[in-house]
């Protein structure tokens, strides 16, 4: 099975988005866990924008590098979010439930997750995500 089609009109250079998640994982504050963790995300405007995970003591608050990544992304600009690039301790990794909730809410279901090196819909890592799914946003909620 090849890769999926790229459903955007931006073209999305893998190997340079790979490579950017690894060197953001060398700016990861990862102390507890020693898992260090980069990302970094193509926009729709062609900007390459990147995150670490950085860990706290208290573990509650600790931030993902997706997290961080879509902080800055978010204070670089508007856009969308149309491919992401996950590498924990230098080897590819996918986004946890919560940070793909995270990259739906900007990218949507056709953002583009590098899963063992294929692109793959964010739509086909968290079907049925929030609110789209729930009627949240149609303002049908208790």
């Amino acid at each position: 099975m090849g890769p999926a089609p790229e459903p955007h009109s931006i073209s999305v250079d893998w190997a340079a988005l790979r490579s950017a998640a690894v060197a953001a994982s060398e700016r990861s504050y990862s102390p507890y866990s020693r898992f260090a963790v980069g990302a970094a995300a193509l926009i729709d405007d062609g900007r390459v924008v990147v995150g670490a995970n950085i860990e706290n003591a208290s573990y509650g608050i600790t931030m993902c590098a997706e997290n961080s990544m879509v902080a800055a992304y978010r204070m670089g600009g508007d856009g969308k979010i149309v491919a992401v690039a996950v590498v924990g301790n230098g080897r590819p990794t996918t986004p946890c439930g919560r940070c793909r909730q995270l990259l739906w809410e900007f990218g949507g279901a056709d953002c583009l997750v590098d899963v063992d090196g294929r692109p793959t819909r964010l739509g086909d890592l968290l079907p049925h995500a929030f609110p789209e799914s729930s009627g949240f946003a149609e303002g049908h909620h208790p």
